[in-house]
């Protein structure tokens, strides 16, 4: 099996990267859709593309199938979401082992969302609480064969909300493993630029990429703000109320406010940019293109 870069590998010659972020499809008609759009988001000659994983694992073969196809059918290196919730230190062993033998080089270790069957699961001896203890065991385990990423909340986790605790925690992550940051979301760039203040300030030297989600349904937004604990301030609420009803209003000021985002950041100093584009080219690829050239 062909491996691809370790996503570490490819930032020793790349001082700034895109990335794109995908999710699964619940269907096998959505799931060949979903391989047309792979098609097209890798015309855009991402960095990597990283692929999401259901809550306790509940699509995980679709996920390293998924990012296996990424890497060699369009020789794009691929990221691999991994949860630990639910999963026992047996089962992320061969878990690992099975994403390995696909010749797969980066994980994006989590701790997971418990799924809504399981709304009271806790963590046994058996299991990890914890996202850094996942990147421990896979650095313990695999010996470097693994590039890891970890998740970074620039406003807070939604159970941390205590900036400075959760930057500590961010740091033990890194600490037992973890190579580089994706942040969640944001819309206030100060946050992010806050954020990277914070963990350089405690010894974090790893790059810390920007999450970034182009707005193209104002509700939808709000209700997945709600979920993730990520703000939505007054200058975007600002922007997108008085439209909140008209989708293709909305979609066009999505676009210029996120390549106002994207320039600020990277004028700001940012390694990069990680989009969410929700299993979709556009407005990704107007925004990529625009950012590229500019």
């Amino acid at each position: 099996m062909n491996s691809m870069h370790k996503i570490t590998d490819i930032f020793q010659h790349k001082k700034r990267t895109y990335s794109l972020e995908l999710f699964p499809a619940k269907t096998e008609q959505g799931h060949q859709k979903l391989l047309t759009t792979i098609e097209e988001l890798c015309r855009l000659k991402p960095d990597f593309i990283s692929c999401t994983y259901g809550a306790g694992g509940g699509s995980r073969q679709r996920t390293f199938e998924i990012v296996q196809h990424i890497e060699q059918t369009h020789r794009v290196t691929g990221l691999a979401h991994l949860t630990c919730v639910l999963h026992t230190k047996t089962e992320l062993k061969n878990i690992l082992e099975d994403i390995k033998s696909r010749g797969i080089r980066n994980i994006l270790a989590l701790r997971g969302d418990t799924p809504g069957d399981h709304p009271d699961w806790q963590p046994t001896e058996e299991n990890f609480k914890y996202s850094s203890e996942l990147c421990a065991f896979i650095r313990a385990n695999f010996n470097g064969y693994f590039g890891i990423g970890v998740a970074g909340f620039p406003e807070g986790h939604v159970l941390c909300p205590d900036r400075e605790l959760d930057a500590q925690y961010l740091k033990t992550k890194i600490d037992n493993g973890g190579d580089f940051v994706i942040t969640q979301l944001f819309f206030d760039n100060k946050d992010y630029f806050e954020y990277v203040t914070r963990l350089r300030n405690i010894g974090v030297t790893a790059r810390i990429i920007p999450g970034i989600l182009p707005i193209t349904n104002y509700q939808n937004l709000k209700k997945f703000c709600g979920l993730c604990g990520a703000g939505i301030p007054d200058k975007v609420k600002k922007i997108f109320e008085p439209i909140e009803n008209d989708l293709d209003a909305t979609a066009h000021a999505g676009i210029q406010f996120a390549i106002q985002q994207c320039r600020e950041l990277l004028e700001g100093g940012a390694p990069g940019l990680h989009f969410y584009c929700l299993n979709k080219l556009s407005p990704t690829d107007e925004i990529l293109s625009t950012i590229r050239n500019t």
